[in-house]
């Protein structure tokens, strides 16, 4: 059974803060630990479907990262070093060392540069769409998305008096995806600190591209060949940099892999180990 847990950790933000935060995440499974980092937007729940098929293999636990879903949420400036130094703690909490790690979108940025850190304690990595590869044409891609950061009554109005014109136009769905994304950045800080502090193309001063040559844990990457988020070419630097990496492409995959493509990831994934 999968069942939830609150973790206390602590968590040094400067030289005065040393606050216990707490982590949040789902267990089920018993074997090697296999770590799953979600993507943007995301929480522990996205990889429910993938938990379900790897529990007999592996330890399973979804984490859900700092700021996000029922983690900590404290007011500070998110970047990807706070959630590695968040992810090791957990780690070493829960005696994880060494595992294997699955990240998906911004969680597979974030496993690549714990990976990077911490060589040692990472037997493998499975990077499905992994974001972390500095792209100057992101910048101002999510700039339509600042307006639902403000924190006052106006947008709540604005929208609700274009639903019925939503409606008229058939657009109904599209509205309701700005709903959802207007309560999921005000609801979590490091979504709303990354959309808010990495505007320009110079803010990307913490991507991987430059370092992932220097990995050398057996890694496979996963993206869909209908992936609108995350470019092939971004997977393919990956692939191409790491020593012996594999490529797979998901044929009539979206980039939401994990929720949507559980099957074919657990596949691959099982075949890759057993390849090794």
């Amino acid at each position: 059974m999968t069942q939830k847990h609150l973790l206390q950790i602590h968590l040094e933000f400067d030289s005065l803060d040393r606050t216990p935060q707490s982590a949040a995440y789902l267990e089920t499974g018993q074997g090697t630990p296999l770590l799953m980092l979600h993507g943007f937007l995301g929480s522990s729940t996205n990889w429910l479907p993938l938990m379900e098929r790897l529990k007999t293999q592996f330890r399973c636990i979804s984490l859900d990262l700092l700021g996000f879903g029922e983690s900590a949420k404290p007011d500070i400036r998110y970047d990807v070093a706070k959630e590695v130094a968040f992810v090791r703690q957990v780690v070493e909490a829960l005696h994880l060392d060494p595992c294997y790690i699955v990240g998906h979108s911004f969680g597979g940025w974030v496993a690549s540069a714990y990976a990077l850190q911490y060589p040692d304690a990472v037997k493998g990595l499975f990077l499905a769409a992994p974001a972390g590869i500095r792209d100057d044409s992101f910048a101002g891609r999510y700039d339509h998305l600042r307006p639902l950061l403000w924190q006052t009554p106006i947008v709540d109005w604005a929208l609700a008096i274009a639903k019925p014109l939503v409606r008229l136009a058939g657009q109904s769905k599209a509205l309701e995806t700005i709903y959802w994304a207007r309560r999921e950045l005000n609801a979590q800080p490091a979504a709303r600190s990354f959309l808010v502090d990495r505007i320009r193309p110079e803010d990307a001063i913490d991507t991987v591209e430059a370092d992932i040559h220097r990995l050398r844990v057996p890694t496979l990457v996963m993206t869909g060949d209908r992936d609108e988020t995350i470019p092939l070419w971004h997977s393919q630097t990956y692939a191409n940099a790491i020593a012996n990496a594999q490529l797979a492409i998901l044929a009539n995959a979206d980039h939401a892999l994990p929720q949507n493509h559980s099957s074919e990831m657990a596949d691959l994934i099982t075949q890759f180990l057993r390849a090794l």
